[in-house]
């Protein structure tokens, strides 16, 4: 039996890649992507398919359920294995699809995503459909813009080319949620420019929340989400630049079957000083796994990977 967490859930949508690359299109504005020394995409998929597969293995080891969707030759989705960009689940069997910034990632929401679902038990009565904001140029990357305190419905945003504070304010009003956004940046040749998704730069879990709060360059702004934060009943654990560099803000909090694991990349983990380890390890059991290949062409790490399912 799974100890119960409001908020948090011990089942997971994974999709494996059928090919993986550097996307051209997202890295426009994610500055995380990086040029990958491979022969070839076939051996660049490779690499990406061995570490999916790992983190996988890792998480079920835990007790975390996986439902393992393959991804197709149909269409170019280099991105395919990060689908929490394009979905959420949310309670009372309901859907939410999301307006996408690069138009290949639009390919990404296809039925036979929902047959894996409906194979594995997952029931979908609900579906509501925000992507067609996409044709207005209005982008709303799901759980990766924002991250979602589900327990207290609060929901955090740092705006971005991906991240419209309208339809932001419009996603809490229609879903219950209290809207909190700010302006998170990282360093770029010198200049200060948007982080291209919240989840880069923070997580919530049941009883903390990892933030890199030197990204959050306004003062007011910094001040106003640590207050928010701990009126919350968090325990702040603060990331450097550095370290966020390293996706150790690109965590999730699932439930395993001996209660809440930290799920992470072995970069994340190994980022993370010792203080910080011991810290969390209160509030969670960390669980980590290699997503070297993933994190330098993808620009994105585990949590990204995780689309949760209640």
């Amino acid at each position: 039996m799974k100890k119960h967490v409001s908020g948090f859930t011990g089942r997971v949508l994974m999709i494996r890649p059928y090919q993986f690359h550097k996307n051209e299109q997202t890295a426009q504005n994610n500055y995380y992507q990086k040029d990958a020394d491979y022969s070839s995409v076939d051996r660049l998929t490779r690499a990406a398919q061995d570490e999916f597969d790992g983190l996988v293995q890792v998480i079920r080891r835990v007790g975390v359920e996986v439902v393992v969707h393959e991804d197709t030759n149909e269409f170019v989705t280099p991105d395919s294995l990060f689908p929490n960009n394009w979905v959420s689940f949310h309670p009372h069997n309901e859907v939410v699809l999301y307006p996408m910034y690069a138009e290949n990632r639009r390919k990404e929401r296809h039925p036979s995503v929902w047959d894996s679902l409906a194979k594995a038990g997952v029931s979908i009565k609900v579906k509501q459909d925000y992507s067609p904001f996409e044709q207005e140029g209005v982008f709303l990357e799901g759980t990766g813009s924002m991250v979602l305190d589900r327990a207290q419905r609060i929901a955090y945003a740092a705006l971005s080319e991906r991240t419209d504070p309208k339809l932001f304010v419009r996603f809490c009003a229609d879903h219950g949620y209290e809207a909190h956004s700010f302006r998170a940046n990282q360093t770029v040749g010198g200049r200060r420019l948007p982080i291209y998704h919240t989840n880069v730069m923070m997580s919530i879990g049941p009883s903390f929340a990892i933030v890199g709060l030197d990204t959050i360059d306004d003062n007011e702004e910094r001040l106003s989400l640590i207050e928010k934060l701990e009126k919350s009943g968090k325990t702040i654990i603060s990331l450097t630049e550095e370290q966020i560099e390293r996706f150790a803000g690109n965590m999730l909090t699932l439930l395993g079957s001996e209660g809440p694991v930290l799920v992470m990349s072995s970069s994340a983990f190994n980022a993370l000083n010792d203080d910080q380890k011991a810290r969390l390890e209160k509030h969670a059991q960390l669980v980590h796994s290699p997503l070297d290949t993933i994190e330098r062409c993808g620009g994105g790490s585990a949590r990204c990977m995780l689309a949760e399912i209640f």
